[in-house]
């Protein structure tokens, strides 16, 4: 009975592949709360007070993006959007209320055509394509699943250390390309969302051709410069006063834009 206490419950690598989870899944969750309460401040608090007041308390966006959207528009009706990396048709989405409440008409761009029936079946004018969004057409590109989030496609397996469910191989396409094949020409919102593939998006997405006024985009710390970079050389500015609300993403409009 007590050499059972003498034995070795786990081996070193058993013990530091353990300890390796659970960093990366408090690593997450922080980013995960980070973005959801914004920065801390008196000015941030009055900012998010102010949003949910107009257009709270709900949202159907991750966090508060929809609210950030719907205060740039001003609930303007009818608009067009372009969302890249849709994900679900409802869930965390930066686009389903314009749709759902104020009759906006878009595409949605995501590599996973499990996601593909629901949009036809909840989301009329929404045109789903089950494509990768990159800086090259016709191309195929391999997307990685992990254990730790299976809905969400990403270029990077992060770490050999994080275990993996499965891959997909994907269609690549321009958004360029995309958009001049379904004739688009100008679009009110653009939102981008792609697992640190921004800059290929962004290198294929012929944004001086179609100008949107308002573009949401995820900027993890490893390509924030190179969006900010992007955007200046074309002449678009961060909306600043979203700074305080929203840590993960940068919005960005066209220079001389009034709001």
């Amino acid at each position: 009975m007590f050499r059972s206490w003498n034995r070795r419950r786990f081996d070193l690598v058993e013990l530091l592949l353990i300890t390796l989870f659970l960093v990366v899944c408090l690593w997450f969750a922080g980013e995960g709360a980070l973005s959801s309460f914004g920065r801390q401040g008196p000015e941030a608090s009055r900012e998010r007070a102010r949003l949910s007041a107009a257009y709270g308390p709900g949202h159907y966006s991750q966090y508060y993006e929809e609210w950030i959207i719907r205060d740039f528009f001003r609930d303007k009706r009818d608009g067009v959007f372009v969302d890249v990396g849709a994900n679900h048709f409802r869930d965390g989405s930066t686009t389903y209320y314009l749709e759902k409440h104020l009759g906006w008409s878009g595409v949605a761009l995501e590599p996973q055509a499990a996601f593909e029936a629901d949009y036809r079946r909840f989301r009329p004018r929404t045109r789903f394509f089950a494509v990768f969004v990159s800086d090259v057409s016709n191309h195929t590109a391999r997307l990685y699943m992990s254990a730790l989030d299976s809905q969400t496609a990403s270029l990077r397996q992060h770490s050999p250390l994080v275990p993996f469910v499965t891959h997909l191989d994907a269609p690549t396409v321009t958004l360029l390309d995309l958009l001049d094949r379904l004739g688009i020409s100008q679009i009110d919102f653009l939102s981008i969302d792609v697992e640190l593939s921004e800059p290929k998006v962004l290198d294929g997405s012929g944004i001086d051709r179609f100008r949107p006024t308002l573009v949401c985009i995820e900027a993890h710390p490893e390509v924030r410069q190179y969006i900010l970079d992007y955007f200046a050389k074309h002449f678009y500015v961060v909306v600043g006063r979203y700074l305080l609300v929203d840590t993960l993403n940068l919005y960005f409009t066209p220079l001389g834009t009034a709001r």
